[in-house]
């Protein structure tokens, strides 16, 4: 599952990122089946472009493309900067379509027609060359290719975030995400009831921060605090611990570009801290 955030600040863009891949194998018992989930803590989400150094990726969702032969999205990254690498600087929407049009090509080429399991989910952020500000898309492998900006009005700013969100929910939106749709089977209420309700919930018990006035360093803290929330939560909860391992954080600012903040490196035995 994963947790992933973008963060729009006006004065940069923080991207961050676990590192945690959970992998489900089954396993034949006699005339049952098990199902036995494995959790690894050294995968990396957070996704530099080296030929595009004003822009950045976070994935999170599907952990790989592959039906035989699996590979992370990190793995990609060879490929994808050899089809960037006579390429001018690209403004962030036009870097996000192409990355969404080389991962869905990988997608067509190695996964079944018919898929209902998570999307391999991307939010890119970065800078068109002489904007003031940042800007964040989302796109969704397979079925949302089609490049999506959040916070997009001007002078609006905020945090994008996916994954297993439901503490980053419940700190930032004030309600859990299963809510709405909780009372409006309980109470029957219409669709138009239920977007009214989730209206209300947002306005009346949101964070009230304002994303407007964050400086870089508070919009970096913000964006770790809700990652390490939820891994520190999911330590004592029964169900599904998808976040987990270190925290890479970047980010990607008008003048200085991608900068990693704090990234986990290769270390030999004895030397991981």
């Amino acid at each position: 599952m994963s947790l992933g955030i973008a963060f729009k600040g006006p004065e940069g863009i923080v991207l961050a990122a676990d590192s945690r891949v959970t992998l489900t194998a089954e396993l034949q018992q006699g005339e049952q089946k098990m199902l036995l989930p494995s959790m690894f803590d050294n995968a990396t989400k957070l996704l530099q472009i080296t030929c595009q150094p004003f822009v950045g990726v976070v994935t999170y969702g599907l952990g790989a493309i592959g039906q035989v032969q699996q590979r992370t999205a990190h793995s990609f990254l060879p490929e994808f900067e050899d089809e960037l690498k006579d390429c001018i600087r690209l403004s962030v929407k036009d870097f996000a379509g192409m990355l969404s049009a080389f991962f869905l090509k990988q997608w067509k080429t190695t996964m079944p027609e018919q898929w209902s399991g998570p999307e391999m989910t991307f939010l890119i952020g970065g800078y068109d060359d002489g904007a003031p500000y940042g800007r964040v898309f989302q796109v969704g492998i397979p079925l949302h290719p089609d490049p999506l900006e959040w916070n997009a009005e001007p002078g609006q700013f905020g945090i994008t975030w996916g994954g297993q969100l439901d503490y980053t929910n419940r700190l930032i939106k004030g309600y859990d995400p299963n809510l709405p749709s909780i009372v409006q089977k309980t109470l029957d209420l219409t669709d138009e009831q239920k977007q009214k309700l989730e209206h209300q919930l947002e306005g009346m018990l949101s964070a009230h921060i304002p994303y407007q006035f964050l400086p870089l360093q508070d919009c970096v803290d913000l964006s770790v605090f809700l990652i390490r929330t939820t891994i520190e939560l999911q330590t004592w909860i029964v169900g599904v611990r998808g976040v987990g391992g270190a925290i890479d954080v970047a980010t990607i600012t008008r003048t200085e570009g991608f900068k990693p903040v704090q990234v986990k490196t290769i270390v030999g035995h004895g030397r991981r801290v």
